[in-house]
């Protein structure tokens, strides 16, 4: 009776033992193909890319002014995590800060080296707050959405500046109606985030609002919920919202100053309105769907240098050290990235 009671205990014992060894080889399959995409998605964004003329370039500065570029940078991005870590903890207080910022460089990472401008990396930080703080896809994706129209919001002034400074510089010539007419197209787009956050701030919700004329799907009312959320956090935590403005800003701010160190190391010396019109062109060349903006940023920096009698040499040093700034963070993002899909 002893043998016959006991002997059903052994098959669990072995069933539990092949589910844990078939979920070592499941957890040991994704990881091989987190990384084999992460990869190949490095190879294909690296392939095109000048190394050898980025290291040459590189060779050129002395330490400490790699240095000051790398510690330019790290202000950066503890400022644009600042501004998420902002909207996130008015919600949830027990959020805590350096963690966030893992997570703002693996954004960028997964953003540089896959098509669009600059977007795609996104759903890490939804699913962080999810995953780690038990923060519903709805909440967590409207603190995303706030982050994304006060980063937007940030760069739609400095880009005002910019394209007054691409005027003044004398890029395009302000006389005549169709370079006014070309930048007035860029304008319009550009002034949607200040006008959104109005709109989420007196309850008015615009993208739900167009959505829901073509349909009303799961995918619609996920949109207009945090949306919803978004206006919510709009009003109640104004502090906040001017704190994550001032902060955005302030990053902004930074990106400029980078470039003028970049030009400075370089000896490129230009004025005030050179340095932001220089600055703008490459920044909208980044909008272009391809990896990095690969090809279009050295294009952008030889057209607004050359207009100010800057080499094409130069021009194209200037490109470069920003692209070894962008391959090297946004390879260390993509690495922070594997790391946090794989858990």
């Amino acid at each position: 009776m002893k043998n016959s009671s006991s002997s059903p205990a052994i098959p669990p014992v072995r069933e539990e033992s092949s589910l844990s060894q078939r979920e070592r080889v499941r957890v040991r399959a994704r990881t091989f193909v987190i990384y084999s995409l992460l990869i190949a998605l490095l190879y294909f964004a690296l392939r095109n890319a000048p190394l050898r003329d980025i290291w040459k370039t590189l060779s050129n500065l002395q330490f400490w002014q790699i240095l000051t570029l790398l510690g330019i940078n790290v202000i950066i991005y503890l400022l644009i995590t600042l501004r998420w870590w902002l909207i996130v903890r008015a919600e949830k207080k027990s959020i805590s800060f350096f963690p966030l910022l893992g997570i703002r460089v693996a954004v960028f990472g997964v953003s540089y080296f896959t098509l669009g401008p600059q977007v795609g990396g996104e759903p890490l930080q939804v699913l962080y707050l999810e995953r780690k703080y038990g923060m519903t896809y709805t909440r967590a994706t409207s603190t995303v959405v706030m982050d994304k129209l006060l980063e937007f919001l940030a760069n739609f002034i400095l880009l005002s500046v910019g394209l007054t400074a691409i005027l003044q510089a004398g890029i395009l010539s302000a006389n005549g109606s169709r370079p006014l007419l070309s930048l007035s197209g860029l304008i319009i787009p550009l002034m949607w985030p200040p006008i959104h956050i109005i709109f989420l701030y007196k309850g008015k919700y615009p993208i739900s609002a167009f959505l829901r004329k073509f349909s009303n799907n799961r995918v619609v009312r996920f949109i207009a919920a945090a949306e919803r959320m978004a206006g919510t956090f709009c009003r109640r935590h104004l502090s906040s919202l001017a704190r994550a403005i001032f902060v955005s800003v302030l990053a902004a701010l930074g990106m400029v100053g980078e470039f003028f160190l970049i030009t400075s190391f370089l000896g490129i010396h230009l004025s005030f309105w050179q340095i932001v019109a220089a600055w703008t062109a490459g920044w909208l060349a980044f909008l272009v769907p391809v990896p990095g903006g690969l090809g279009a940023l050295e294009a952008s920096q030889v057209f607004a240098l050359g207009a100010f009698g800057i080499s094409a040499a130069s021009a194209i040093g200037v490109a470069l050290l920003i692209r070894a700034r962008d391959i090297l963070i946004g390879g260390f993002g993509l690495l922070l990235a594997g790391r946090g899909v794989k858990k």
